[in-house]
């Protein structure tokens, strides 16, 4: 445990699970400090706010948080029912932000530009361990640091159209592709209304999307890279987050009555216009052509900016290699994803964890009550409290569909079907506690969602 008299634990990002990060580090008595880059509480999600979660708000508040507002006299939301993105941010996170205990702990407008060790870049070793973090903010301001949480997230950092991984021709340079999430029934109503929209993606969030978009008179098409959208469509009745197995219920309806025409197995290569200035996919001999191009094929994680720190990065996820296994797509759902903590989000950078959205790197079975136990449990680290730390527990909801070998046709494989959440047990206890999720989507892999 490092020395807290010298320098503060630094959370970046004041998202749910950055702020629960605060909460836990207010509780243990440990000197933080919280660097949000917008003007406010979980901006990410404000660009989203009008958005419903899929999980009620008994599942969207963190332990610790809840304990600093209660003493705030905060009054809870109705436990039973849906927030938006904004509600949870109106409701929750701003008032959390308050508190006494947070609330000159928090610097908004801070952009991280990078991290490093001080005097260390990521060759030299010897002493390296005991050198306090600096962390650069693009404003040129330098700050030290005794540990790092880093729950910045992935919203700013969209995967690409391009079917290979890498952009599509014409992509980087195209300004006709709108972010996930667009606001089709206020905001950006005209962009949409009475016009032909594509959505590309198979997660949450693009079918989120597609039933906005069919309320508004105008054609949709859905533009997905795999064969077989069972997963996309879910569980169902199955489903223990009602509200999220309706979605798809609602969306295969849709697709079968011909409301929403399907283009499969469309792997992009080149965007472009048309000479009527219309947007066009290219997929070899294929092509869809719109009139706006709605980009929901999920998000990655940036590591550019502690490029510079030891992090051990699975080479196909972007998580940490212990981490990996336990979240991947190919063999878990949300629901199948075992209690994990501090061990499995360590580095060989003493002291930096990446949690939240971000620590799952490109996998897209993420939930927001994950984010609150890493936090605890990174948490309870940094105290020198291990045993506390490795108790993780966790209840994750089923999505009543099993493993996303389903995305991609075969549907007869059942690779992640195995123990319920109740009986999964883990070298830490047996998997108990809150669950609940919170971004719509995190990948073009259909994906269970929040």
């Amino acid at each position: 445990m490092r020395d807290q008299s010298v320098s503060p634990v630094i959370v970046i990002g004041a998202g749910p699970v950055g702020l629960a990060a605060a909460a836990h580090l207010a509780e243990r008595d440990l000197d933080f400090l919280v660097l949000e880059s917008g003007p406010g509480a979980a901006s990410a999600i404000d660009e989203w706010r009008h958005v419903k979660l899929f999980s009620p708000w008994r599942y969207d508040v963190d332990a610790a948080a809840r304990r600093l507002l209660q003493r705030a006299g905060w009054t809870a939301p109705d436990p039973d029912t849906l927030p938006t993105g904004g509600d949870l941010i109106d409701s929750y996170l701003e008032p959390l932000t308050k508190t006494p205990e947070l609330n000159d702990r928090i610097r908004y407008d801070a952009r991280v530009e990078a991290v490093t060790r001080v005097g260390f870049d990521r060759i030299r070793s010897a002493g390296r361990d005991k050198a306090p973090y600096l962390v650069r903010l693009s404003d040129g301001t330098e700050l030290l640091a005794s540990a790092i949480i880093d729950a910045a997230g992935t919203w700013r950092t969209p995967n690409v159209l391009g079917g290979s991984g890498i952009p599509a021709r014409g992509e980087t340079d195209f300004d006709g592709i709108v972010h996930s999430l667009p606001d089709v029934l206020g905001a950006d109503r005209d962009r949409f209304a009475g016009r032909r929209t594509a959505v590309v993606g198979a997660g949450h969030s693009a079918a989120t999307t597609l039933l906005e978009l069919a309320e508004l008179a105008g054609e949709i098409v859905w533009v997905t890279r795999g064969t077989d959208q069972a997963r996309t469509y879910g569980g169902g009745d199955a489903d223990e987050l009602p509200a999220r197995g309706a979605l798809g219920t609602r969306l295969r309806k849709l697709v079968r009555s011909g409301r929403i025409e399907l283009v499969g197995s469309f792997r992009i290569e080149a965007v472009g216009r048309t000479p009527d200035g219309r947007v066009e996919l290219v997929a070899g001999d294929r092509r869809v052509v719109a009139d706006s191009v709605v980009n929901s094929t999920g998000f990655r994680p940036d590591h550019e900016y502690v490029s510079e720190l030891r992090l051990d990065l699975d080479p196909i996820l972007g998580s940490t290699r212990a981490l990996a296994p336990l979240i991947d797509p190919n063999k878990h759902s949300c629901g199948t994803v075992p209690p994990h903590g501090v061990d499995e989000l360590a580095h060989p950078e003493p002291g930096y964890y990446a949690v939240g959205a971000k620590s799952y790197g490109r996998a897209p079975t993420f939930l927001l009550a994950t984010g609150y136990e890493q936090a605890r449990s990174v948490v309870t680290a940094l105290t020198g409290d291990w045993e506390a730390a490795r108790d993780v527990q966790l209840d994750l909801p089923e999505t009543g569909v099993c493993s996303s070998d389903l995305a991609y046709g075969d549907a007869g494989s059942a690779g992640c079907c195995g123990p319920t959440p109740q009986s999964v047990e883990t070298s830490r206890g047996l998997s108990t506690g809150l669950s609940g999720g919170l971004l719509p989507v995190i990948e073009d892999t259909p994906t269970c969602g929040n």
